[in-house]
């Protein structure tokens, strides 16, 4: 081999060697600083901007009865969520309607949502369980006001 495919090789795995060094650095700051889990008010409470492309006559319908889930235990102590008639979707995913700062949540956790009137808090498949009064859910299960639901170390409560 002459020289200058040495010089043409070495470069070339030089180049590859920064790009794996940039790929494992983009990696680490996705993982460090990807997911967002809300934003912090001037109070320091966190503040949940719930979305539903509902329409608002079957939002009035759902608000008879309970209105909102509120965190009473965990990281985002004293965040309420509106309850919709869609539902609330909960988990770690940043497409849920209340992002758990939890290491026990799983992405898609579980969901709390209206049926014929009632409303019910169905897990999704979690890997650590979704409880009410210390029994794990494996059906969906009838709610009402003051029920807690646990999903690792965050309590919620559904309120009026």
């Amino acid at each position: 081999m002459g020289e200058l495919t040495l010089t043409a090789v070495r470069l070339g795995l030089l180049v590859l060697l920064w790009l794996f060094v940039f790929s494992i650095v983009g990696v680490i700051r996705g993982d460090l600083y990807g997911t967002r889990i809300v934003r912090r008010g001037p109070s320091g409470r966190a503040t949940v901007r719930p979305t539903s492309n509902v329409p608002s006559g079957v939002e009035r319908r759902a608000s008879h009865g309970l209105r909102s889930l509120v965190v009473v235990e965990g990281p985002l102590r004293g965040t309420s969520v509106p309850l919709r008639a869609s539902g609330v979707l909960l988990g770690r995913n940043p497409e849920c309607t209340l992002v758990l700062d939890d290491d026990f949540a799983s992405g898609r956790h579980a969901r709390v949502y209206e049926e014929g009137g009632q409303w019910f808090v169905e897990d999704l498949g979690s890997t650590n369980g979704t409880f009410i009064a210390g029994e794990r859910l494996v059906d969906p299960v009838p709610v009402r006001d003051s029920s807690q639901l646990r999903i690792g170390t965050t309590v919620l409560e559904l309120r009026r």
